[in-house]
C-alpha cells in the first residue's frame, strides 16, 4: 500500500462520485458525464452562497439520486444500505464532495489511516501528511472554483429562521473589536430592512457598539467599489499592475527580506549544531569535558536543532506564499478583465473579489449620520480609486505622448 501510494497509484476502492474506473486500466479514472453534472450543480450553489444543509434539501425536492442510489441504477454493488427515504441527501455527504480536492484533477493518498490492523476505523490524517499527485485525471470542477469554496467553507453562513442568507454573511467585520456582523432579516419587514450588527454587542452591550448598517447600503457600496475598481483595471492595466507590485514591493520587501534571514541564520545554526556536538564529543575524548556535562549538553542542542529543522519548512512555505503574489496579481487581473458590465451583484462575484469589509462606529458631524466602510478585495487588500482629475490628466499627457510617437514614425 505504501508503495502504491507513493507512486500515484490511487488507493481507494470506489471512486468519488463524479468519476469511475476506466475500463482498460483499473488505476485509471473517467468522468462519469450524469454524476459529474450533479457534482458541478452542488459546487456552483454552494459558489452562490448555500451550505451543505441547503443544498442537500434542494436535491432532495429535485429529486435528484444520490450517490449510492446512482450506484445501483447503473449496476455498481454499493457496500451501504438503502434509505428508508429515497432522495435523502444530507448536509455530510454534500460537505465531503465540496471538500474532495480529487475534482481538480488530482490524486490524494494517505488522507486516513489506522492505529493497528486490528481496529477497523479509520482516522483522519493531518493535510500536511497527504501525498498529492496532480493532474493524474480529467478535472470535474476548475481549480479557481474549488478554491473560492474551500474559502467560503472557511466562512460559513448560518441562514435567518425565515431562512433568508445574504450573499456578504461571513465577510463583513467589525473595525473596533474584530467580531463578526450578524445578519438580520426576519418577516416582520421588507428584506430591503435587513440590516447587519455587531456580534459582540448583541451578546454584551458593554463590549461594544451596535454597528449597526443595513444590507441594501452595504450592497450599493461593493457595488460601486468594484465596478471603479474593475473599469480602472480595464483602462489602466498595466498602471494598476505597477502599483500593485510597487505597493508590495513598500509593504513587504522588509518582511521578505527578514524571512529571508531568519531562513538562512536557521540553516546555518542547524550546521554550527552538528561541528559543537562533533568538538564536545572531541573535548570528551580528551578529558576535556565530563560524561555528564556532555550528555547535557547534547541533548540541549539536539532539542534546539530539532525545533529549528520543524520550523525551517514552515519559513520556506511562508517564503514561497509571498513570492507567489505576481502570479495571483495576474490571475486577478485576467479575471477582472472577464466581467465587462458589472450591473448587479450575486454572490460567485462577491466571493470572488471580496476579502472582507470593515464597518466602523458610525459618528454624527453637523447632525448626519456617517459611517466608515473599508472594502478588502482578494489579492490586493485595500483599494483606493484615484481622483478623477488626476486620471483625467495622465490621459491627456498619455495620449500627447502617442501622438508625438506617431509623428516620428510618420
Amino acid at each position: 500500500m505504501q508503495s502504491r501510494g507513493n507512486a500515484g497509484i490511487p488507493l481507494t476502492t470506489n471512486t468519488p462520485f463524479g468519476y469511475k474506473k476506466d475500463p482498460e486500466d483499473k488505476n485509471s479514472w473517467i468522468v462519469d458525464e450524469p454524476a459529474a453534472e450533479i457534482v458541478q450543480r452542488i459546487f456552483q450553489m454552494c459558489v452562490s452562497g448555500l451550505g451543505p444543509t441547503q443544498i442537500a434539501k434542494l436535491l432532495k425536492a429535485d429529486g435528484v439520486l444520490t450517490p449510492s442510489e446512482y450506484q445501483r441504477s447503473i449496476g455498481v454493488n454499493c457496500p451501504t444500505k438503502l434509505p428508508e427515504y429515497l432522495h435523502k441527501w444530507c448536509s455530510h455527504t454534500v460537505a465531503e464532495i465540496l471538500d474532495r480536492q480529487e475534482y481538480v484533477g488530482d490524486t490524494v493518498n494517505f488522507r486516513t489511516y489506522r492505529q493497528s490492523f486490528k481496529q477497523k476505523k479509520q482516522l483522519d490524517r493531518p493535510q500536511k501528511d497527504w501525498r498529492v499527485f496532480p493532474n493524474t485525471h480529467p478535472a470535474i470542477i476548475d481549480r479557481e472554483t474549488f478554491a473560492l469554496v474551500q474559502n467560503l467553507r472557511q466562512h460559513r453562513r448560518r441562514p435567518t429562521r425565515t431562512g433568508a442568507v445574504s450573499m456578504f454573511s461571513g465577510l463583513l467585520y467589525c473595525a473596533d473589536c474584530g467580531s463578526k456582523l450578524g445578519y438580520s432579516a426576519t418577516n416582520n419587514y421588507k428584506r430591503e430592512q435587513a440590516f447587519f450588527f455587531c456580534s459582540a454587542y448583541r451578546s454584551n452591550s458593554d463590549v461594544c457598539s451596535a454597528h449597526f448598517i443595513r444590507e441594501k447600503v452595504i450592497e450599493e457600496l461593493v457595488l460601486e467599489g468594484l465596478q471603479r475598481l474593475l473599469w480602472y483595471i480595464q483602462v489602466y492595466e498595466k498602471r494598476f499592475a505597477h502599483e500593485q507590485m510597487e505597493r508590495f514591493g513598500l509593504q513587504e520587501k522588509k518582511e521578505l527580506t527578514a524571512k529571508r534571514r531568519e531562513l538562512d541564520k536557521a540553516k546555518q545554526r542547524v550546521l554550527e549544531i552538528d561541528q559543537l556536538i562533533q568538538k564536545s564529543y572531541e573535548d570528551m575524548s580528551k578529558g576535556l569535558l565530563s560524561e555528564e556535562r556532555f550528555a547535557t549538553l547534547t541533548v540541549s542542542l539536539e532539542n534546539e536543532q530539532r525545533k529549528l529543522k520543524a520550523a525551517i519548512p514552515e519559513i520556506e512555505a511562508s517564503l514561497d506564499a509571498t513570492v507567489d503574489k505576481a502570479a495571483d496579481l495576474q490571475r486577478f487581473i485576467e479575471r477582472a478583465r472577464q466581467v465587462t458590465r458589472l450591473t448587479k451583484l450575486t454572490p460567485e462575484i462577491v466571493h470572488e473579489f471580496i476579502d472582507k469589509i470593515l464597518v466602523s462606529q458610525p459618528v454624527k458631524v453637523d447632525g448626519k449620520r456617517h459611517q466608515r466602510v473599508d472594502i478588502y478585495y482578494n489579492t490586493i487588500g485595500l483599494w483606493t480609486a484615484p481622483e478623477p482629475e488626476t486620471l483625467e490628466q495622465e490621459y491627456m499627457a498619455y495620449y500627447q505622448a502617442m501622438q508625438k510617437r506617431q509623428k516620428k514614425t510618420a
